[in-house]
């Protein structure tokens, strides 16, 4: 098959690698140019490229070259893809989950390299979606009910799990979200379930390191939070039947600064949050789990039209993400629903929903957390 100059860049592409080390050993494929092989190592999909390391120490080389990754990303080659964090909901054994939306298979990550036994919604997690960068946070063991400062780090690329510089403070049920590729962690408990903190903490994955930022006003028990732009909300939340008024804040990355959130936005948080564009949403959690987006020149909170959620086949707990338009949203079970959304000329948004059953073996399972990476 003839290769064309516009598709290997004219010999260019291979200038992104270090075209020493591809020399040290045999060809990446007998036969075939390296810049041919090159191109279609960069084609197989994920997970296939971290398995295929094993092939030779070429291909090794090859795959875990930083510049291997830059050319997939530049190629446009990088696809999005679903990471669950669940649990069986019995025994709480753990497992993360990936699945393909496209193909709709499901891969099974390598086991965390964290302490038995553990409460899984103890952790927080958050990701950097086009490093393809998972991070796995805190957490508190279960035998000893001791919250945990470690980090825990999955990288696409390799398949592999690793362990990043500790928090400062060791936390569980807390908020963490990527603010402008930084990672946050807000609050939490501390030594213990009821030790409330008000502590933050912020970590630089370029440096490996954790540094304290402006602290809360008060601690807030973890009820969801959410980045939009530079800024990070918390809110402690409704509790059913809505007993108490919520309360929340809103953390300022680039003022390190922390200010009460609006109260129209912390009184409609009824539900789980995810970010489309620069806009929130909620899938709230009574009923028939309506969704909603915050209109912050009203500080009030505005219905999403076109289909319903689909909540014959979504079962609570959900954990939800999103991706350039799209939502995804885990219920127990692991069934996934889609939701693509559409703002009208008006202003007003819409929503179409199509679900994606999961395999029978997942029926026991709940869903902990979910992140969108780019594999």
């Amino acid at each position: 098959m003839a290769v064309s100059k516009s598709c290997t860049g004219g010999g260019k592409q291979k200038d992104n690698y270090d075209q020493g080390n591809y020399k040290k050993s045999e060809p990446l494929i007998p036969g075939l140019p390296d810049e041919i092989a090159e191109l279609c190592l960069l084609h197989l999909p994920y997970p296939y490229q971290s398995l295929v390391r094993s092939v030779s120490s070429s291909w090794n080389r090859a795959i875990t070259d930083p510049a291997f990754l830059v050319s997939k990303k530049s190629l446009s080659l990088s696809l999005p893809y679903l990471f669950v964090f669940a649990f069986h909901k019995s025994t709480a054994r753990i497992q993360w989950q990936a699945l393909d939306p496209r193909s709709g298979r499901w891969f099974k990550l390598p086991s965390m390299p964290c302490p038995k036994p553990v409460c899984p919604p103890g952790f927080a997690c958050t990701s950097i979606p086009h490093q393809g960068q998972l991070y796995v946070l805190g957490g508190m063991r279960s035998d000893t009910e001791t919250s945990l400062h470690t980090t825990m780090l999955y990288t696409t690329t390799t398949n592999q799990w690793s362990t990043a510089s500790p928090m400062l403070t060791p936390r569980s049920f807390f908020a963490a979200g990527n603010v402008n590729g930084k990672i946050m962690a807000v609050g939490g408990s501390g030594a213990s379930y009821n030790d409330a903190i008000t502590s933050v903490e912020c970590y630089d994955p370029q440096k490996d390191t954790w540094e304290a930022v402006a602290k809360m006003g008060t601690g807030l028990a973890r009820y969801d939070s959410a980045v939009v732009g530079s800024k990070m909300y918390v809110t402690e939340g409704w509790t059913w039947p809505f007993m108490f008024s919520p309360r929340g804040g809103v953390y300022d990355l680039e003022k390190d600064t922390w200010q009460e959130m609006k109260d129209g936005m912390k009184e409609g948080w009824t539900g789980v949050s995810v970010v489309v564009g620069d806009r929130l949403f909620v899938i709230s959690e009574h009923g028939d789990c309506p969704m909603k987006v915050y209109v912050p020149d009203h500080d009030a909170w505005q219905y999403v039209g076109g289909d319903r959620f689909p909540r014959a086949a979504m079962q609570r707990p959900f954990a939800v993400s999103a991706v350039e338009d799209k939502i995804y949203v885990v219920s127990s079970g692991l069934n996934v629903a889609i939701g693509r959304i559409f703002e009208g000329q008006n202003g007003e948004f819409c929503a179409e929903w199509d679900v994606m059953a999961a395999p029978k073996a997942f029926h026991d399972f709940s869903p902990s957390n979910c992140q969108v990476l780019y594999a």
